[in-house]
């Protein structure tokens, strides 16, 4: 009997096993980001309370240039990774402005 081509494939176990292997991974990473606004977040307090500026430029551009070495390292594109880092550094200083703000 011929198989149904609208029928819904089996599932393949070795793809199966990379997701959910994938999906530990971005599960671990939304903790981390997480615990790392969690603690960006008492920084923005902080610099509120002790009237220091939201932004830290050179901070920034020292955080930008380790990430891309250790990307090198790790063999992961530093392109992305600093896209990655210069987003997640805009909302850091979004949340210290709000929280210089009142």
């Amino acid at each position: 009997m011929p198989q149904d081509p609208h029928a819904p494939a089996a599932p393949d176990p070795v793809l199966a096993a990379f997701r959910k292997s994938i999906d530990n991974i971005d599960a671990a990473l939304i903790h981390i980001l997480a615990e790392r606004f969690r603690i960006t977040q008492a920084v923005g307090k902080y610099k509120a309370k002790a009237t220091l500026p939201p932004a830290d430029p050179e901070r920034e551009a020292r955080q930008i240039a380790r990430l891309r070495k250790l990307s090198e390292e790790a063999d992961l594109d530093p392109e992305f990774s600093e896209k990655f880092l210069r987003f997640i550094i805009e909302e850091v200083i979004r949340h210290h402005e709000s929280a210089a703000a009142g």
